[in-house]
């Protein structure tokens, strides 16, 4: 019965039955070992075809180019490591902090209302309608827009009856009514305090009860 020497499986990186291998390290050739070919290149090159000295000039370039382009990419990686760290000190700074974001939801307390802004198209009427997580409408109110521009809007958390309403996630949609008697939908931005803040593989986002995880690069306003 013949057997099969483990010398063959290590030769093609692999290990026989019931043993290991170690997983091999990757290699790179450094400055050292470039200039260590070319001295080899040198000794033993054609002695009645000697290199010409445009094609050793070249071999010098192409070295300088990718030790270049090595420490090049070393800055980049220490630039893009420090440029994480002060978005993770910007976002933390933003905890306790409210923010406004577009949301077409309203996060109500225990206490207290819910609040935001729309940018009305011109002078008119804002229409806010306000519903529950099953989408039906609980209340509905109007704020005057004197010009184009921002219109604040502040809703008390309570329904049509004036009953205060159960704190959780409501829905906000808004419409502009002009005098001339056009009508148009208008996006919501809302206020919504940081609760946290979640480091993304794109950036920051920031958590915000009631309203969800939002990116840093929504945020319209600090207050």
């Amino acid at each position: 019965m013949s057997t099969i020497a483990s010398d063959i499986y290590s030769s093609l990186g692999l290990s026989g039955a019931g043993g290991s291998s170690a997983p091999k390290k990757e290699e790179s050739l450094g400055q050292a070992d470039f200039l260590r070919l070319m001295t080899e290149q040198l000794q033993h090159q054609d002695p009645l075809k000697p290199m010409e000295n445009s094609a050793f000039l070249g071999q010098l370039a192409q070295f300088s180019t990718v030790q270049g382009i090595q420490d090049l990419n070393s800055q980049v990686q220490n630039f893009s490591s420090a440029l994480g760290n002060d978005q993770v000190l910007r976002g933390a700074a933003l905890v306790g902090h409210q923010v406004l974001v577009p949301s077409s939801k309203l996060a109500l307390g225990a206490e207290g209302g819910a609040s935001g802004v729309v940018a009305a198209p011109g002078a008119g009427t804002v229409t806010f309608t306000i519903s529950d997580a099953n989408g039906q409408k609980v209340h509905e109110f109007s704020v005057a827009a004197s010009k184009a521009g921002e219109v604040a809007f502040d809703w008390d958390g309570t329904d049509a009856l004036g009953e205060r309403l159960p704190p959780g996630s409501y829905g906000v949609s808004a419409s502009h009514a002009a005098a001339d008697g056009t009508t148009g939908k208008v996006d919501t931005y809302v206020k919504g305090t940081v609760d946290s803040v979640t480091v993304g593989s794109d950036g920051l986002y920031l958590d915000l009860p009631g309203l969800g995880t939002v990116p840093l690069d929504y945020v319209l306003r600090v207050s």
